[in-house]
C-alpha cells in the first residue's frame, strides 16, 4: 500500500512539475510575443518636416518614413510603409473639416504588375533601383528641428492631393512575385501581397489611439494588379484564411478590415480572366500589345473559341442580378441580358462623355439623337476597343505570363492556375498552383460570406478603352457587391485606356461624401 501511495505521490509530482514547466514556458512565450508587439507601437517623434506646393499653396506635413509594420520581417525592402500627418493635427487645429481625430486614412498601395510595390512619397524624389536584400534608402533625419524639404509643384500625386484635403496617408510598400532572399527562395508569390497589405492596416489600427487619423475610415488605393489588391483588401476584411500568413510574419495584433476601397482597373477574379477576356475579344483575330502585335494562329483561334464557351456556365453560376431584380444570364454562344448589360453600361458612359462636351461624331457605331445615346454597335465598340492579349491572356499555356509568375511558390518561379491551361499545358511536366492559395488572390470567393468583414463603400473605374482585361470582370465585381447590399459606386469612363488616379477631384469628393 505505501509503494502504491509513493509510486502515486512520484507520478503527481512528474506531472506538477511538467505542469509548471509547460505553464513558465506559455509564460515566456506570452512575454516575447508583448515584446515583439511593443515594437510595432508608433513613434511620434521621429519623423520630417516637409513642405509640399500644390496648386500656388504650400502647407507643412509631418513625414513618417520607412515604417516597419511587422515583428518579424521577411523583406525589409518592402515591408514597410511611409505616413504622412498634416501638422495641424499636432497642434489641435482642423484641416479640410477633419480633426486629428475624425481624419481620414488614406491608403494608396503602388503596386503593378503583381510585382514588389514601393511606399508611395508625399513629395516626388528621384530614387535608386532598389534591388533584393538591400535595405533601401537611409532613414530621414529625426526630430522637430529638421530641415523641411520642398516639393516643387511641377509633379502632383494622389498622395499630396490627399494630404492637401487634411487626409492623413500611409503609403504601403508589399512584396510580390520576383522577391526573394538571400538564398533564392521566393518569398513574394501569392499570397504575400495582399498578406503584407493587411499588416500595414493592422499597424494601424493597432496604433489608431497613438496618431492622428481615424483608422476606422482607412480607404485603400490601387490601379492595374494594384486595384485588384485594393479589391482584395475589402473583400476579405478578418478572413480567417489569411491568419497563420500574419501571424508568421508578426503582424499586430488588430483587425484588418478597412472602411473603404478604390480600384482603378483591377487585374482581379485571375482564375476566370481568361474565359471573360475570350467571351468579349472572340472573332477579334488582330493583335496589339505587351510589345507584340499580329494575327491570331489557328492553334489561338481555337483556344479562343474553347474558352469563350466556358464563360457563360461561370456567369451563370454566379446568379448576378440588375438593379430591377432580374437575372443577368448568357446562352451558350454568350448571348443575353447580361451582354446587354455591359453594353448598357457603355452607353452610360457615352452619355457622360456626350454631356461634358466631348465630340462624339467620329464614333460611326455610336447612335445619337437630340443629345442623347440612344444605342451602340457592341461589336464594332469591341473592334474599336482592340484586342491587346493572345488567349490564354493570363495563365498562358507556356507559363510566360506575369500571374503564372504570381502563382509560383518558395522554389517554383511559375505555375499554371487555369484547369484548362494546365490539361493543354506546353510545358513539360506542367505543375499546377494550389487552388486554395488562387482563392486567396480573389475578392469573389469571399463576398458574401457571413465571416468576413466586407468594405461598406466601393468604388471601381475601368476605361472604356482599356483592353488589358474583360470589361466583364470588374462589372461582375460591382454587380456582386450591389447583390449583397454594399455602397458601389462603378463606372467605364470614355476613352480611358489602362491606368489609375487620372480624377482625383471626383475621387476625393467621393471619399468626403461617404466620411462625412
Amino acid at each position: 500500500m505505501k509503494k502504491n501511495r509513493l509510486t502515486i505521490f512520484l507520478r503527481l509530482l512528474v506531472l506538477s512539475s511538467f505542469s509548471l514547466l509547460c505553464n513558465c514556458s506559455n509564460n515566456s512565450n506570452k512575454v516575447k510575443e508583448s515584446v515583439k508587439q511593443s515594437s510595432l507601437r508608433f513613434n511620434d517623434a521621429k519623423f520630417e518636416i516637409q513642405e509640399i506646393k500644390l496648386n500656388e499653396k504650400v502647407f507643412k506635413i509631418r513625414a513618417y518614413e520607412n515604417i516597419i509594420y511587422v515583428a518579424k520581417p521577411i523583406d525589409t525592402a518592402y515591408q514597410k510603409m511611409n505616413i504622412y500627418i498634416p501638422v495641424e493635427y499636432f497642434e489641435g487645429k482642423a484641416k479640410g473639416g477633419y480633426t486629428a481625430e475624425t481624419a481620414p486614412v488614406f491608403f494608396p498601395n503602388h503596386i503593378g504588375g503583381y510585382m514588389p510595390g514601393r511606399a508611395g512619397t508625399a513629395i516626388t524624389k528621384a530614387r535608386p533601383s532598389l534591388g533584393q536584400g538591400h535595405p533601401g534608402r537611409p532613414a530621414h533625419q529625426q526630430g522637430n528641428n529638421a530641415r523641411p524639404q520642398r516639393h516643387s509643384g511641377k509633379r502632383t500625386n494622389a498622395i499630396a492631393e490627399a494630404l492637401s484635403k487634411g487626409f492623413v496617408v500611409a503609403s504601403p510598400a508589399a512584396r510580390g512575385r520576383t522577391s526573394h532572399d538571400s538564398t533564392g527562395t521566393f518569398t513574394g508569390k501569392a499570397p504575400a501581397a495582399i498578406v503584407d497589405l493587411k499588416a500595414a492596416v493592422r499597424y494601424l489600427k493597432f496604433n489608431d489611439t497613438n496618431m492622428p487619423g481615424n483608422a476606422e475610415k482607412i480607404i485603400s488605393n490601387g490601379t492595374s494588379a494594384g486595384g485588384a489588391l485594393s479589391a482584395l483588401l475589402g473583400a476579405t476584411g478578418n478572413a480567417k484564411e489569411y491568419e497563420a500568413y500574419l501571424k508568421k510574419i508578426g503582424a499586430a495584433d488588430a483587425s484588418d478590415n478597412i472602411f473603404a476601397v478604390s480600384a482603378y482597373c483591377p487585374i482581379t477574379n485571375l482564375d476566370n480572366a481568361d474565359i471573360a477576356y475570350e467571351w468579349q475579344f472572340n472573332g477579334i483575330n488582330n493583335y496589339s500589345g505587351r510589345g507584340k502585335s499580329g494575327i491570331l494562329t489557328k492553334k489561338q483561334l481555337k483556344i479562343s473559341k474553347d474558352l469563350c464557351k466556358l464563360f457563360p456556365a461561370y456567369l451563370n453560376n454566379l446568379k448576378l442580378k440588375n438593379k430591377e431584380g432580374h437575372l443577368l444570364q448568357l446562352d451558350e454562344n454568350g448571348e443575353g441580358n447580361f451582354k446587354d448589360h455591359v453594353k448598357a453600361c457603355i452607353i452610360t458612359s457615352a452619355q457622360k462623355a456626350l454631356e461634358s462636351g466631348a465630340d462624339l461624331s467620329n464614333y460611326q457605331w455610336i447612335s445619337i439623337r437630340n443629345n442623347k445615346v440612344k444605342n451602340i454597335d457592341f461589336d464594332a465598340y469591341i473592334n474599336y476597343l482592340g484586342r491587346m492579349k493572345t488567349p490564354p491572356s493570363f495563365d498562358a499555356l507556356d507559363i510566360s505570363t506575369p500571374e503564372n509568375q504570381l502563382f509560383g511558390t518558395a522554389t517554383t518561379d511559375k505555375l499554371h492556375f487555369t484547369s484548362y491551361s494546365y490539361k493543354n499545358s506546353t510545358v513539360n511536366k506542367a505543375e499546377m498552383a494550389d487552388e486554395y492559395i488562387v482563392q486567396l488572390m480573389n475578392p469573389m470567393y469571399f463576398i458574401g460570406k457571413s465571416d468576413i468583414n466586407v468594405s461598406t463603400h466601393w468604388r471601381i473605374r475601368h476605361g472604356a478603352k482599356d483592353s488589358d482585361t474583360s470589361l466583364a470582370i470588374s462589372i461582375i465585381l460591382s454587380n456582386l457587391l450591389q447583390n449583397n447590399a454594399y455602397n458601389v459606386n462603378f463606372a467605364l469612363p470614355w476613352d480611358v485606356p489602362h491606368s489609375g488616379d487620372y480624377d482625383l477631384d471626383e475621387l476625393f469628393g467621393w471619399i468626403t461624401t461617404i466620411c462625412k
